[in-house]
C-alpha cells in the first residue's frame, strides 16, 4: 500500500551503555560483509539510478554490529500508520478508523473516528506514545452537542450535559496513542528487527540472483537451440526420417564419413564464425552464473542461515520474545527451509560446472570437425575428450540439467533425482535430517518460493503482536469542519517534543522522562468564529501520564494574526521556538511580499486547561487571543510572494520555503543578516 509522504522518524540518542541485555550482531564475526544484489552485465552504477544510494544505505546497516533502535512512523490519508524498524523492517501497523477512542477524563465513553485520514504523526523520542493529527468523523455509541447528549444504544436521552464534542463531531482532532511497547521490549525488537530486516535483505539479494541467473542462461540456451536445431530440419529434408542429431554426431565421432545433412549443417548453417558465437553465449553465460552463485547468491544463503540460526535461539528464549510474537515453531521450519534452498544452490553450483565443462568440450570438437571439413589446420585446437562429448550428446545436447534448476515455479517442473540420494535423504531423517526429502526434486525457483512464504509466517506473528498493543491514551478534538469539506481539509500542522519547561514536566508523575509536546495549527477561518488564528496545546502526553486525575499539564493558546497577513506554513524548531511564514496581502503599494518569523513559545502566556471543559476548548479563549506583533522577535522579510512547504532543519539551522514563481529560498535560522540562496 503506497503511504503519504506525512511521516516522521525519530531514534533514541544512545544506547544503554550498562544495560543487562545489551545487544551485538554476531554476524560479522563470522561473516564477510553482506551480498549485494547481483547487475546485469554492462549495467554501470551510473545507469541504475538511486537504487546504489538506498543499497549504501542498507549497506552501513547491515555490516554494523551495533546499531541505535529507531523507529519510523508514516502515516496515510487512509488512516493506516505503519511502524518500521530501521525504517525497513515493519513491527507493526494499525488503523486509527478501528480504535476506540477513549480520554483520561471520560474513561466510561468509546467512539470512533469515521473516515479518518492522517495529517501528521510525531513519535515520542522515548518511544512511548504517538501523537496522530487527523481529521474525521467521530462516531458511536456516543454523540454530544451544544445542547444534548444522545446515548443510541439504550436511548436514554441526557439534555444539557457536557460532552467532548460540541457543535460538529467532524474536524480535526488529536489523538494520543501508546507505544510503550517500543520502549518496554525495546531490546527484544532490536534483536529480531535487525536480524528480520538484514534477512529480507539477503531474500532480495537471492530473487535477484535467480531471475538475473535464469535470464542469461535461458538467453544463452535460446541462442544454442536455435543454431543446432538447423540440423534437424536439414536431416528431415534429406530424408533421413528416423535420424535425429545425435545420432549424426555420434556417427561422425565413431569415424563413419560425414552424412550430407551433416556436412551442409557443420560448413555452411553453423560455420566457424556461427560456433564461436554460440560458444561465446553459453560458456560467458556459465561464467556469469558462477559469479553470481560464489559473489551473491550463495554467501546471501549461508548468511541467512546464520542469522535464522540466531533467531531460533532467540525464540526458545520464551519469557523475553514469546510476548513479542517470535514463535519457535515457525522459526524451526524457516531454519530448515533454509537449510533445504542451501543444498540445492550447491547441487546447482556443482551440476553448472560439469554442464560447462561438457558444453566446452563439445565446442571444441564442433570445432576440430569443421576445420577438418574445410580444411583447415587443427593443431592449435585443445584436443577434445571422446567420452565427454558422448555424455554431453546422451545427457546434455537435447535436455537441460541447468534450466531445469532455473525454471519458474509455475508449473509442475520438477529435477531428476538419482534413486541413491533419495534412499540417503531419507534415511538421514532419523539422524536429525530434513524431513522434507521432496526438497530435491523442486527446482530453485520453487524452493525459494516456500523459503520465502516461511519467512513472511514467521515476521508477521510479531508484526501483529505489536499491532495489538498500539491502542489509543487520548483523544482531543482541536476544531470542527463541515463534513463536506472534511475530505479536502489540509492546513498547516507541526509536532514536537522539548525538555526544557520544567513547570509542565514536574506534573508528569512516572520514572520515564516526560517530554513536553507542543501542537501548533491553523485554524480555518470558518470553524470556531476565529478569522486568522493559529492553535497552540502543549502538554498532551505529560497530561495523560499524570495519575491524579485532579491535576493538569494541558495548556493551550490562540495567537491572532494581524489584519493583512495571512498564516501560509508554520513549523516548530528547536529551543521552544515557532517558525511563521507570513505572506501579506496585496495592494498597489506592496506587490507581493513575505514574512518569515521567529517566536520564542516559552514567553507566550498559554492558559492551563481543566479536562472538564474540552469540549469547549478554544471557547475558553473567545476574545483574549494573543495578537501576534510582527515587531518583536526574529523577522525577515522575503521580496517574494512564498507557497507551502515550510521546511525547516534543526540539525543543519536552516529553513527553505519555495516562491511563487518556483525558486527554492534557503534562509538561516541562526543568524540575523539575511543569507539566501535562490536555486531553480
Amino acid at each position: 500500500m503506497a503511504l503519504s509522504s506525512r511521516s516522521t522518524c525519530f531514534t533514541t540518542k544512545s544506547q544503554e551503555e550498562n544495560n543487562l541485555y545489551s545487544y551485538e550482531d554476531r554476524t560479522m564475526r563470522f561473516f564477510p560483509s553482506s551480498p549485494r544484489i547481483p547487475r546485469m552485465r554492462g549495467l554501470g552504477s551510473g545507469d541504475s539510478g538511486l537504487t546504489d544510494d538506498s543499497e549504501d544505505s542498507f549497506q552501513e546497516l547491515s555490516n554494523c554490529s551495533y546499531q541505535h533502535f529507531n523507529v519510523l512512523c508514516s502515516g496515510d490519508k487512509d488512516g493506516y500508520i505503519c511502524f518500521s524498524a530501521f525504517g525497513i523492517f515493519r513491527m507493526g501497523k494499525i488503523n486509527i478508523r478501528n480504535l476506540s477512542i477513549s480520554t483520561p477524563a471520560l474513561d466510561d465513553m468509546t467512539d470512533k473516528l469515521r473516515n479518518a485520514s492522517i495529517q501528521k504523526v510525531a513519535l515520542s523520542k522515548t518511544l512511548c506514545q504517538l501523537i496522530v493529527l487527523c481529521s474525521g468523523e467521530v462516531v458511536g455509541d456516543i454523540i454530544r452537542t451544544h445542547d444534548e447528549c444522545v446515548f443510541k444504544d439504550d436511548g436514554f436521552v441526557e439534555v444539557g450535559g457536557p460532552g467532548p464534542y460540541f457543535g460538529s463531531s467532524t474536524g480535526l482532532h488529536c489523538m494520543l496513542l501508546n507505544t510503550s511497547i517500543f520502549l518496554s521490549r525495546k531490546n527484544e525488537l532490536h534483536q529480531v528487527a535487525q536480524q528480520a530486516s538484514n534477512i529480507d535483505h539477503l531474500i532480495e539479494v537471492i530473487r535477484e540472483s535467480l531471475s538475473l541467473m535464469s535470464k542469461q542462461w535461458f538467453s544463452a540456451m535460446n541462442s544454442f537451440n536455435e543454431k543446432f536445431s538447423l540440423l534437424s530440419s536439414l536431416i528431415i529434408s534429406h530424408g533421413g526420417l528416423d535420424w535425429n542429431p545425435q545420432d549424426e554426431f555420434l556417427s561422425l565421432l565413431f569415424g563413419a564419413r560425414t552424412s550430407p545433412p551433416l556436412h551442409q549443417f557443420l560448413v555452411n548453417s553453423l560455420g566457424e564464425a556461427g560456433l564461436k558465437r554460440v560458444s561465446k553465449a553459453v560458456c560467458g553465460a556459465g561464467k556469469e552464473l558462477h559469479v553470481i552463485i560464489h559473489e551473491h547468491l550463495q554467501p546471501a544463503v549461508e548468511t541467512m542461515g546464520f542469522r535464522v540460526g540466531e533467531l531460533r535461539g532467540l525464540s526458545r528464549w520464551h519469557s523475553r520474545f514469546k510476548n513479542i510474537g517470535l514463535d519457535e515453531r515457525l522459526i524451526e521450519t524457516a531454519t530448515e527451509k533454509t537449510g533445504m534452498f542451501l543444498v540445492q544452490v550447491e547441487r546447482f553450483a556443482r551440476v553448472l560446472t560439469v554442464v560447462i565443462q561438457l558444453f566446452q568440450n563439445f565446442f571444441n570438437w564442433v570445432l576440430k570437425c569443421i576445420k577438418i571439413l574445410m580444411p583447415e589446420p587443427t593443431d592449435q585446437i585443445q584436443q577434445p575428450n571422446s567420452e565427454l562429448v558422448v555424455l554431453f550428446l546422451k545427457y546434455i545436447f537435447d535436455q537441460d540439467p541447468v534450466g531445469q534448476f532455473l525454471e519458474n515455479s509455475d508449473g509442475n517442473h520438477s529435477i531428476v533425482t538419482n534413486p541413491d540420494t533419495r534412499k540417503l535423504i531419507e534415511e538421514l531423517v532419523a539422524f536429525g535430517g530434513f524431513s522434507d526429502v521432496g526438497f530435491l526434486e523442486r527446482t530453485l525457483s520453487m524452493e525459494f518460493d516456500q523459503l520465502e512464504q516461511c519467512f513472511k509466517e514467521a515476521f508477521l506473528m510479531p508484526f501483529a503482536t505489536v499491532s495489538k498493543k498500539i491502542y489509543c491514551e487520548d483523544f482531543l478534538p482541536l476544531f470542527p469542519s463541515p463534513a463536506s469539506t472534511i475530505s479536502t481539509l489540509n492546513v498547516p500542522t507541526s509536532i514536537s517534543y522539548y525538555k526544557d519547561d520544567f513547570d509542565v514536566v514536574s506534573n508528569c508523575e512516572t520514572s520515564l522522562p516526560c517530554l513536553l509536546d507542543y501542537i501548533c495549527f491553523r485554524i480555518p477561518d470558518e470553524s470556531l468564529h476565529m478569522a486568522n488564528c493559529i492553535g497552540i496545546l502543549k502538554g498532551l502526553t505529560c497530561n495523560s501520564r499524570s495519575t491524579n486525575k485532579g491535576s493538569t499539564s494541558l495548556a493551550a493558546l490562540v495567537l491572532h494574526i494581524p489584519e493583512g497577513y495571512r498564516c501560509v506554513d508554520l513549523s516548530l524548531y528547536k529551543e521552544n521556538q515557532l517558525i511563521l511564514l507570513l505572506s501579506e496581502s496585496i495592494s498597489v503599494e506592496n506587490l507581493g511580499q513575505s514574512w518569515m518569523m521567529m517566536l520564542q513559545m516559552n514567553s507566550l502566556p498559554f492558559v492551563s486547561i481543566s479536562r472538564s471543559f474540552l469540549g469547549n476548548l478554544w471557547n475558553l479563549h473567545e476574545g483574549s487571543a494573543v495578537e501576534l506583533n510582527l515587531s518583536r522577535g526574529k523577522v525577515r522579510c522575503i521580496p517574494h510572494m512564498v507557497t507551502t512547504p515550510l521546511a525547516v532543519s534543526a540539525s543543519r539551522g536552516v529553513a527553505s520555503v519555495f516562491s511563487a514563481r518556483k525558486h527554492a529560498l534557503v534562509y538561516i535560522l541562526d543568524e540575523d543578516e539575511d543569507e539566501v540562496s535562490d536555486m531553480e
